[in-house]
């Protein structure tokens, strides 16, 4: 419960130490989270209405709970049980919001068919590989294709661990940014607007 709270609440909000500690491997598993949702959509089409349309409508109902934020949270811990789980399930609601707007944003783009993307890959692959070989001709001699091969390896395997981490590290990154954003904003509304509502 405490793990919920300082997730869904914030700092401004929650009396848990969820700020004082690393959540590295959240971070990575809302990461892979956000990359099977993409992945589940673009080769299956599943959910594609919700995953991928309304790009605007989600942002609206997102800010409106962004903005709400402070209103809804403020008086948390005065509030019995059952009142509190609605105000987490709100919560986790702008969770979900920020997820799908990512989705939305995301899949629009990714314009190449799911068919051609083994013939990029393997054309990726040869000019790669070819570009590191002709880099050792005129030095190397025979052995330009050897090398040629073991660089051209090595830098695309490189660009492919790249490639995942930032798959999997941008969508946690921008989970932060708005947790950022959230709290600033409940800070201003706590200090200026709720500031004789709220227990100090």
């Amino acid at each position: 419960m405490d793990y919920l709270e300082g997730l869904l609440l914030g700092v401004q909000w929650s009396d848990t130490d969820f700020e004082n500690r690393r959540h590295i491997g959240s971070l990575a598993l809302y990461g892979v989270l956000v990359n099977l949702l993409l992945a589940m959509c673009y080769f299956t089409g599943i959910l594609s209405a919700v995953l991928k349309d309304e790009f605007i409508l989600k942002t609206i109902f997102f800010l409106i709970i962004f903005f709400a934020c402070p209103f809804i949270c403020f008086r948390y811990y005065r509030y019995p049980i059952w009142v509190k789980i609605p105000i987490l399930a709100v919560q986790a609601c702008k969770q979900v919001l920020l997820t799908l707007m990512l989705t939305s944003w995301i899949l629009p783009k990714m314009t190449v068919s799911s068919g051609d993307i083994q013939q990029i890959l393997i054309d990726y692959l040869n000019s790669t590989l070819e570009a590191h070989t002709e880099r050792f001709q005129d030095t190397a001699g025979t052995f330009a294709t050897v090398l040629g091969v073991i660089t051209g390896g090595v830098y695309v395997v490189f660009v492919f661990i790249v490639a995942v981490f930032l798959a999997l590290i941008v969508p946690g990154l921008l989970f932060c940014v708005v947790r950022m954003l959230q709290l600033a904003y409940d800070k201003v509304v706590a200090k200026f607007i709720l500031a004789d509502y709220i227990d100090h």
